[in-house]
């Protein structure tokens, strides 16, 4: 087995040992690819999404937000394009009966050759040391020139099949690879063909006269159908953006790696109105923008990377990815799309209604364009976890570890009185409720103080404060950084500044 797919259990066994995700309906063997948030997890999860809220809303005078229902009228999905559009290509093997995405099928090859890639940059850097110089390797070192080639040609060949919607290309593709199911390890596939994504229900109180409905498979559509409403009532000119969180369905035939590709799950997408021709400058400036976001975070600039689109979606004149170096490879987390005047038009014509911008500065009026960025609230936390879930041996002793960034932290600080008695639990909660208003912060008095520390750790708390005898004595307390281990004495009075240095958002925006 390969060691990201061990790495990448233990992730998901932590999850579940520690409260941060459940399976949905776990009492009734689950339910596939749906997933329950545990009491840290949801913590984890409002941290995320107050972050990018705050720095996508109010750190910027010209985006405001939204929250849309999640039900909207159907002719909304003829008019975005999903209905006709909002396909899959899925494959089956004939032996193992499991049913696969073509397109992943093809992306996992490519990985593994991008594995290889991987490698010999790894032996080249063992062997030259200090003087590796990476890039002029990757450019000159004919093995790694022709994997990179090989890649290329790959993914060039699959944009173009998808482009004519030639599946029978598709199909030759996956055979002439190689790719074998996973499952069964034979080359026995079914025609490629298409299955569209969109959940359907109903509306109505009775069957009869129930109306069809969708599920939103994204949360843009919302934003559109409300830019009149939103630009007019915020009184905002262009270029405005328009910000929202929420929940997306998308039937995933192939939902898998955790809560990577689920079902259900929650989109944080901002769509940014500018005058047609300005478009490819406001691209830009997202795509530095949003990587500036993910970098600040430290988690490694080395684990980010653009991977700009070849096969562009409908409405698209330009899009790209930031990817992230996940246990199982380098995949899709956010996507900055360049989307035209597709959906407002669209939307203007399946509607009958107008929805222009007058522009005071040229005097005209015109339907503004679209750049997108756009999001995945569970993916997002699964980066973090995947980067800050760490085993180390300390002093002799295993330890696990989620070094998660301190302001996204789900418990920022935990107080520990020494002994149960003494007056020092009363000590301890008197810091807790000096802490609590500003922090989710927890008290614990169960176990040994290095037990306590372990489960701290675990969860990712950043500072441990514990309560002594010295403590009743000069109100000074020690305080355990989680990463180092470091511990020093400080007074309880300093204990809001140390904590507020590393913790509060406002020193990361």
């Amino acid at each position: 087995m390969a060691n990201y797919e061990d790495v990448f259990k233990k992730i998901v066994a932590h999850c579940k040992e520690y409260g941060f995700v459940f399976q949905s309906s776990e009492l009734y063997d689950g339910l596939a690819a749906a997933y329950d948030y545990g009491p840290y997890g949801v913590e984890l999860k409002n941290n995320i999404r107050n972050y990018w809220w705050k720095s996508m809303v109010n750190m910027n005078e010209n985006i405001v937000g939204l929250d849309s229902a999640i039900f909207m009228h159907p002719t909304t999905w003829k008019a975005s394009g999903h209905v006709d559009a909002f396909n899959d290509p899925l494959i089956d093997n004939k032996d193992s009966k499991k049913r696969y995405r073509a397109d992943v099928l093809i992306e996992d090859h490519v990985a593994k050759i991008e594995g290889k890639i991987d490698k010999e940059v790894g032996k080249a850097q063992k062997r030259f040391g200090e003087s590796f110089d990476k890039d002029q390797f990757i450019a000159t070192n004919p093995r790694v020139v022709g994997y990179n080639e090989k890649c290329s040609a790959i993914m060039s060949r699959f944009s173009a099949a998808m482009d004519k919607e030639d599946l029978q290309d598709v199909k030759a593709l996956i055979e002439e690879l190689g790719i074998v199911c996973p499952v069964s390890g034979t080359k026995n596939w079914t025609e490629v063909r298409q299955f569209n994504l969109m959940f359907k229900t109903q509306m109505g109180a009775t069957a009869e006269g129930a109306s069809d409905l969708y599920l939103r498979p994204e949360t843009a559509q919302g934003i559109f159908v409300n830019f009149l409403n939103v630009q007019k009532t915020a009184r905002m000119k262009i270029p405005f953006g328009i910000a929202q969180t929420g929940k997306a369905f998308r039937n995933e035939i192939v939902a898998r790696q955790f809560i990577f590709r689920m079902r259900e799950f929650e989109q944080m997408e901002m769509q940014f109105f500018v005058r047609p021709g300005k478009e490819m400058e406001w691209y830009d400036h997202w795509k530095e923008s949003r990587m500036k976001w993910h970098q600040n975070l430290g988690m490694g600039q080395e684990n980010y990377r653009f991977h700009d689109h070849d096969n562009l979606a409908h409405y698209a004149n330009a899009a790209t990815d930031i990817e992230f170096k996940f246990p199982f490879g380098f995949k899709e987390l956010e996507g900055i799309h360049s989307r035209t005047d597709f959906d407002l038009k669209s939307h203007q014509e399946f509607s009958g209604r107008k929805i222009q911008y007058f522009d005071p500065e040229i005097n005209e009026n015109y339907v503004p364009y679209v750049v997108e960025t756009s999001i995945g609230l569970d993916r997002m936390f699964l980066t973090i976890l995947s980067h800050s879930f760490k085993e180390e041996e300390v002093n002799g002793e295993s330890r696990t570890v989620l070094s998660i960034p301190a302001m996204l932290a789900p418990v920022k600080a935990a107080i520990l009185p020494l002994t149960k008695k003494d007056g020092l639990p009363e000590k301890a909660r008197e810091i807790l409720d000096a802490l609590k208003g500003e922090y989710n912060c927890q008290y614990e008095e169960k176990d040994s103080i290095g037990k306590r520390y372990r489960r701290q750790d675990a969860i990712g708390t950043p500072f441990c404060i514990t309560v002594d005898h010295q403590s009743l004595e000069d109100n000074t307390v020690t305080i355990r950084a989680r990463d180092t281990m470091e511990q020093k004495r400080v007074a309880i009075s300093e204990i809001q500044n140390l904590v507020s240095e590393k913790v509060d958002l406002k020193n990361f925006l």
